[in-house]
């Protein structure tokens, strides 16, 4: 049986996924600013054989609750929050094999420079990063960078699309693989025949002449990641994503999505298989099932409603303020409950659930119980064909450390999780060593490097 891949899920903030956590002593939410909270973290991560540290980000602020931000910013959520990638040289220098992947959307930066910024990181960390790629979805972020308003979603993954097209140009297409020559006794660092303009010119970028400014990293263009699941999104992952990140609350619907885009990337002649997918899942983990039965409660009494609520709703674009969230489902009417807030109260699976537990549990599916009962549930997701878990914290790096200490001895007996690192980049880790550092051919950006280089592409 294949193993699992096991991503950690934070974000440079106080507040990512499970709201009203940070008030609590026994996290170091409060210490975001603080490196050495991060390097703490990546370093029992590192011991515990995780595959990667995986790095959320928005750039923009959560204003649909209340119809302001007001919600979002006393409940910290994911404001203020600070760029990822600066995080990643620090920890990689705390440690040897664990990756590093984070998110930025195609609407934050240039592709000529942050292509550059993707080979810096790569040649830091050794080959260990990854991008998440990500199209924005909150509207102050596409006002604030110049957009005027978030373009619609067909035009949002348009420009992804191309933008895909100069990175790949720039990574894969620009630097032969011997352009650095090194000769100490000529003097030259480079050979200028091998290092070629990419004359992009297209809708969203009419004019990157190129070349790219830094010479080839170990994998060129580093793992790539995406999470979008609507119809533009998954023909998009299905042409470039090589990890795709799914939240799925039964196993048919993971099922579903895993086939699907499966299916849309051998119909574009990649290999289906290659793709893993990560599901999102909340663990708390304890000695007996009682005793993670009780931590899960103390952490639920922590847990800030009104915080679920801004989220959900601010990702949406709706606003849940008018709902009280402390009224059970079944009890709400459709007067302040139309749209998809009904669809939501709908497919609860407990009706006596208030709206605001309806929220907290929507956010991240979740497994409570002993290191055994864990590893059962996570076995019967990779039977139909989840290849890895995306893993958020309560408490952190508490929630990490418990599931290190308490579950991972038992995934690693089960041959659920890596109990060593395999040698090479993150693309070769995550592969255990069956795959190449660089972009496959079957992929387009090894198809680009073929192209443009005439070079061999990788099998």
């Amino acid at each position: 049986m294949p193993r699992l891949r096991f991503n950690a899920f934070s974000m440079n903030c106080v507040s990512h996924i499970h709201h009203g956590q940070w008030v609590r002593p026994d996290t170091r939410q409060l210490d975001y600013t603080d490196l050495d909270a991060w390097v703490e973290l990546a370093q029992i991560l590192e011991r515990g054989k995780f595959d990667a540290l995986f790095l959320a980000d928005v750039v923009g602020t959560y204003a649909s609750y209340g119809g302001s931000r007001d919600a979002a910013v006393e409940e910290g959520l994911q404001t203020p929050v600070n760029d990822p990638s600066l995080l990643i040289p620090a920890m990689a220098l705390a440690t040897e094999n664990l990756g590093f992947a984070f998110t930025q959307s195609i609407l934050q930066e240039h592709p000529f420079n942050f292509a550059r910024r993707l080979s810096t990181l790569d040649h830091l960390t050794k080959g260990r990063v990854g991008w998440n790629i990500v199209t924005s979805y909150l509207p102050d972020a596409a006002r604030n960078l110049g957009y005027g308003g978030l373009p619609s979603h067909e035009e949002r993954y348009r420009r992804a699309e191309e933008y895909m097209q100069v990175i790949y140009k720039l990574l894969e297409g620009s630097w032969e693989e011997d352009a650095v020559v090194r000769d100490l006794e000529r003097g030259v660092y480079a050979d200028p025949a091998k290092i070629h303009d990419i004359d992009h010119r297209g809708e969203f970028f009419p004019d990157v002449p190129g070349p790219h400014l830094a010479e080839p990293s170990p994998q060129r263009t580093p793992v790539l990641f995406q999470a979008g699941t609507s119809e533009w999104g998954r023909d998009f992952a299905a042409r470039n994503a090589e990890a795709i990140f799914i939240i799925a609350s039964t196993h048919d619907a993971a099922r579903l999505v895993i086939e699907d885009i499966r299916g849309r990337a051998a119909a574009v002649g990649r290999e289906p298989e290659n793709i893993v997918f990560f599901l999102g899942m909340s663990i708390i983990v304890g000695g007996t099932e009682a005793d993670a039965l009780a931590k899960a409660a103390d952490l639920d009494g922590t847990a800030s409603a009104r915080g679920y609520a801004a989220h959900t709703g601010g990702g949406m674009g709706v606003d849940l303020a008018g709902i009280d969230l402390d009224t059970p489902i079944g009890e709400l009417d459709d007067y302040n409950t139309q749209g998809i807030a009904r669809s939501m109260i709908d497919s609860a699976p407990d009706q006596t659930w208030t709206f605001g537990d309806l929220l907290a549990n929507r956010a991240m599916n979740r497994i409570v119980g002993t290191p055994e009962q864990i590893a059962d549930e996570l076995e019967s997701w990779l039977e139909v064909g989840v290849g890895g878990i995306n893993m958020p914290y309560y408490t952190t790096p508490g929630t990490f450390r418990d599931f290190v200490d308490g579950a991972v001895p038992e995934l690693q007996r089960r041959g659920l999780m890596q109990s060593s690192y395999s040698e090479g980049t993150l693309r070769e880790k995550l592969a255990d060593g069956g795959a190449e550092a660089r972009l496959p051919e079957s992929h387009p950006g090894g198809r680009t490097r073929r192209e443009r280089l005439g070079a061999p592409a990788v099998a």
